[in-house]
């Protein structure tokens, strides 16, 4: 009999699921075994790179060109060797549905434009990119993408790959990732960007769009190219640059990893590549994804499986990835692609459930841990699939951490619908605290998504226009008053209840204004709207610093006290009426006061007899824009009864640290002397 999976015995609402789970168990130690046996490792399976494309042969230097198209007719090289001839270079259909063609060593040079010229099924002919392409460029002239043969010199390494344990990250896209009214380059971001992320204190880089795609507005998630990196921001060796300089500075780099979905393109990307409608894809309507105008992959298919696995190992091994954020994940787990409610666990484990991506997830997940033990690999999950983030021989599917999803979706409607006054601070502590034990998640009060046009940044939300006229430091607003106020206590509160990881995008950690619009036909191609203002967090004359400035003690808060990996947050109480909220997290004290205007005295707060607690950080400082009602040299000691007794400014939060060390009893008198002001 076999052993209860892990997962159903920390869980015991699992149970009437066992059989489900030992399933997934089962399906995926039967298609490891059948891979080792076949080429005797996952890492050694994982070479559809090196086998396909257009590959130099490391042993004797000569071409060989090889084509998973096992409906087409025919298959022919084509490319500036031979000045596009579409019959002269025929391939030969092998075992497998593989096309080949081998060259000798002066038939193709590196920078040479090269396509494949296609008899599909149907009786098409079509010029088509190598699915396995190392280099996708578009020509300037008439906008078409074309396959590059890229085989430069080897680049040097200079530095070590990063290793994190607890990511602070820092989300960002290289072409958005400057100032000027133009597409940026990765070699731009390593000079200009890393040196800002590593001062601000994220430990880690999480980059998007990375993956060739055809159209510069689809932030990315519309690949064509899986292992071409964006030709837009310059080379391969721009790229690997980037992170050698990223690794340089202690900051990992995780790739915006698109195995959920592909461009539908015929001319750029997979679809239809061998004419008989799907091949990479699902057939029929499960092959389109109806809310994103994309493909949907065939995870069943064991050479799409091959093809994606590879696509795995050639980011972390090729360019030193330190991990993947996997996008779309809901999409991938569900025939439904998740536009469901989920309610309870039956959800997870009936008919609409993947088993072939469940499969394709807990492989990948298996060869990117063999490759880099310490990689971090994070799922874009809404559902909240039990065992995503749990091992798999425990019954889950692999992954280090879930993006908490929901969280951001409750900030934005908490501040669209209800006054201050009427936040509900129990709930509030509800929605934040909510994740399954034992799966580790990325908190994150906004990320990328709330930048797009059609919503709204925290900061633009909360201070909207206004922004525009009032961010001078000598100009006071009310509105900008309680933005900033409520920016910082925001990023505090879901730091320290949501998760044990965090995520930032770009500029949001100032308050950038506005919102991000990338050049499309509808604001007549401008780049406005599509570039990060850095100099208005740099102008000291401006109110950015300020939330800048908080943002950078956040992060030394969450490092120095190894603030996300203890255990979650403990409420210890909640005043519905003065709107405070106390909480302990590593042996720190927070106190959140989300009143309006009430500021209570010698407020109670249970610390233990004998603990004296010091303040380590204020969100209403002068300096990062709050009203300097409290002094931060004073010290709070307990009474008889364990009480600490503090000033709660309204719209304020404030961490307090047991103090180590002696304790003056001038301290104690100046605590004195604010209790009972």
């Amino acid at each position: 009999m076999l052993a209860r999976p892990k997962l159903v015995v920390d869980d015991p609402w699992l149970e009437p699921h066992e059989a489900a789970i030992q399933r997934r168990i089962t399906s995926f130690e039967s298609e490891l075994a059948a891979i080792e046996k076949q080429s005797g490792s996952m890492l050694a399976h994982a070479d559809a790179h090196r086998r396909f494309g257009v590959n130099a042969d490391p042993l004797d230097g000569w071409w060989w060109v090889r084509e998973w198209a096992p409906a087409a007719q025919a298959v022919f090289l084509v490319g500036d060797f031979n000045a596009w001839d579409r019959g002269s270079h025929a391939l030969a259909m092998g075992q497998g549905g593989v096309w080949e063609l081998k060259l000798p060593t002066d038939a193709l040079a590196h920078g040479q434009r090269v396509k494949l010229h296609v008899v599909g099924a149907d009786g098409s002919r079509r010029d088509r990119i190598p699915a396995c392409v190392r280099r996708a460029v578009q020509d300037p002239e008439t906008n078409d993408y074309c396959g590059e043969l890229w085989s430069p010199p080897a680049y040097e390494w200079k530095h070590e790959t990063v290793t994190v344990k607890v990511p602070l990250i820092y989300e960002a896209h290289v072409g958005m990732a400057g100032e000027e009214p133009r597409v940026h380059g990765y070699r731009e971001f390593a000079e200009c960007v890393l040196p800002r992320v590593a001062a601000a204190g994220y430990n880690t880089v999480q980059l998007m769009a990375v993956q060739e795609h055809p159209y510069y507005g689809s932030f990315g998630y519309h690949v064509s190219s899986f292992f071409a990196p964006c030709s837009r921001f310059g080379t391969p060796d721009d790229l690997k640059h980037l992170i050698d300089t990223a690794h340089g500075l202690g900051i990992a780099v995780l790739l915006d990893i698109v195995h959920s979905h592909a461009v539908k393109n015929t001319a750029e990307g997979l679809n239809d590549f061998d004419g008989s409608g799907h091949q990479y894809f699902h057939a029929g309507a499960l092959g389109d994804h109806p809310s994103w105008d994309s493909k949907c992959f065939d995870y069943g298919r064991p050479e799409v499986r091959h093809f994606l696995l590879s696509n795995i190992r050639y980011w972390l091994e090729e360019f030193r990835f330190d991990g993947f954020r996997f996008d779309g994940v809901t999409s991938m787990l569900y025939h439904s692609r998740g536009n469901r409610s989920f309610g309870s666990y039956d959800d997870y484990f009936g008919d609409d459930a993947d088993e072939d991506a469940i499969l394709y997830l807990q492989l990948a997940t298996r060869l990117a841990r063999e490759l880099r033990p310490d990689a971090l690999l994070v799922a874009e999950d809404m559902s909240g699939m039990p065992g995503l983030c749990r091992p798999i021989d425990e019954g889950g599917v692999g992954f280090t951490h879930r993006l908490a999803m929901g969280i951001p979706d409750y900030w934005i409607k908490l501040l669209k619908h209800r006054r201050d006054e009427d936040w509900d601070l129990g709930e509030l502590w509800s929605v934040l605290a909510n994740r399954r034990p034992g799966e580790a998640n990325i908190a994150y009060a906004e990320s990328h998504d709330q930048a797009l046009v059609g919503d709204k940044t925290l900061a633009f939300r909360l201070m909207d226009q206004e922004m525009y006229w009032h961010m001078a430091i000598d100009d006071p607003h009310p509105v900008i008053e309680r933005g900033i106020a409520l920016h910082k206590m925001i990023r505090l509160f879901t730091m320290t209840i949501g998760g044990e990881g965090w995520l930032n995008f770009m500029g949001n950690e100032f308050g950038h204004p506005e919102w991000l619009d990338f050049p499309r036909e509808g604001n007549n191609w401008s780049y406005h709207y599509c570039r990060r203002q850095w100099s208005l967090v740099d102008d000291p004359a401006l109110k950015y610093r300020w939330l800048a400035d908080f943002d950078r003690e956040l992060m030394q808060l969450a490092s120095r006290k190894q603030l996300l990996d203890a255990a979650p947050a403990r409420c210890l109480y909640i005043d519905h009426a003065k709107k405070i909220l106390v909480a302990e997290r590593a042996n720190l004290i927070f106190v959140f006061n989300f009143s309006v205007s009430e500021s209570p005295f010698a407020y109670p707060v249970h610390v233990g007899k004998g603990n004296v607690h010091e303040l380590l950080l204020d969100t209403d400082l002068n300096e990062i824009g709050g009203h300097g009602r409290l002094d931060p040299s004073i010290n709070f000691p307990a009474d008889e009864d364990g009480i600490m007794r503090v000033y709660s400014p309204s719209r304020s939060a404030q961490v307090y640290a047991r103090r180590q060390g002696p304790f003056s009893e001038r301290s104690a008198a100046n605590a004195e002397a604010v209790i009972h002001e």
